[in-house]
């Protein structure tokens, strides 16, 4: 896992915070205290440098449940759009096989999506704490 050199004062993207998995309000803190890519990351509850709550409420991350869905619909699509063009099967089996190849790639999206959500929410109502 790569760390973000982050110093005080530094600026720091939406999308840089995002993909660096960044608390949405200070972009200092990570959310995650393990790599997305571990079998069960662990997430902070509050962030370590501004104590910013990442779960809000019970059932906070139902939200984020649509942007994996999106990711999810758009990523098979692809995967299908790419076995027809090399193998030129059906369409059933061309998007059955692009959701057997996303499979893998489910558990970093769903956690991924997660961090798509804070960042949504948190730019929607920026005064919760």
């Amino acid at each position: 896992m790569t760390q973000l050199s982050i110093h005080a004062g530094e600026n720091v993207s939406t999308w840089a915070g995002i993909f660096h998995h960044l608390c949405p309000r200070c972009r200092t803190g990570r959310i995650f205290s393990t790599s997305i890519f571990r079998i069960f990351p662990r997430m902070y509850k509050r962030c370590p440098a501004c104590g910013l709550k990442f779960e809000r409420e019970q059932g906070y991350f139902l939200g984020a449940m649509y942007f994996s869905y999106a990711i999810g619909i758009g990523a098979i699509s692809l995967l299908a759009l790419l076995v027809w063009a090399v193998l030129s099967w059906d369409l059933p089996e061309c998007v059955g096989t692009g959701f057997l190849l996303f499979l893998p790639a489910a558990p970093v999206v769903t956690f991924f999506s997660r961090v798509l959500w804070i960042y949504f929410d948190q730019s929607i109502d920026p005064d919760w704490s």
